[in-house]
């Protein structure tokens, strides 16, 4: 295993904090949602992925989708009304983001497979849901209509993602460039 330089761990921790303070207020909706028209709730469930998204696609480091995933649950226990459950919840939905490059074991890192582990997420999270939003007692149409709106909410936060690191790497950050050694000056070595 490579070291885990400072930089990687600072920008995995901006990204936490960054992803937990955007989480808090979209926490509350989707709570808000749940009760008042749990079917809707899910509409922003694909926020979850975001800082996810954001550290893997911009430092196409191994585990930086967990990390920051750690870190921005860590920052969401204050503003949460379910404690120390929302750091679950965000390593949960950072898995998935991170999935399609774990079974690769991090060789590649292409857009397919950010959209691989939205799509998974979008399947996966009805199933294991399907109890708390009572799925069975649902239509068929309205049950195809809460995997859609799944989907698309997941599909929608991995392609913001993408998005926000397309527009970093426009202003000039691009910490995956950098991962090379720098080559110490000779008087340092002296």
């Amino acid at each position: 295993m490579r070291r885990v330089s400072t930089s990687y761990l600072l920008t995995c921790a901006v990204i936490g904090v960054a992803g937990g303070l955007l989480l808090a207020p979209a926490n509350w909706l989707s709570t808000v949602l749940f009760a008042a028209v749990p079917f809707a709730s899910v509409a922003v469930a694909g926020l979850w992925l975001l800082p996810a998204v954001v550290a893997l696609r911009l430092l196409q480091r191994p585990g930086a989708g967990l990390l920051v995933g750690l870190i921005s649950g860590i920052v969401l226990v204050p503003f949460s009304g379910y404690g120390f459950t929302s750091v679950l919840t965000n390593l949960w939905w950072a898995f998935f983001a991170e999935v399609a490059f774990l079974v690769v074991l991090y060789r590649f890192w292409t857009l397919a497979q950010h959209y691989a582990g939205a799509v998974l997420v979008g399947i996966v999270y009805p199933v294991l849901s399907a109890q708390s939003f009572d799925l069975a007692s649902m239509t068929t149409g309205a049950q195809v209509g809460f995997f859609a709106l799944t989907m698309a909410s997941a599909i929608a936060g991995t392609a913001l993602g993408i998005a926000v690191v397309a527009g970093m790497r426009r202003a000039g950050v691009n910490p995956a460039a950098r991962r090379t050694p720098r080559p110490v000056p000779a008087a340092a070595t002296e």
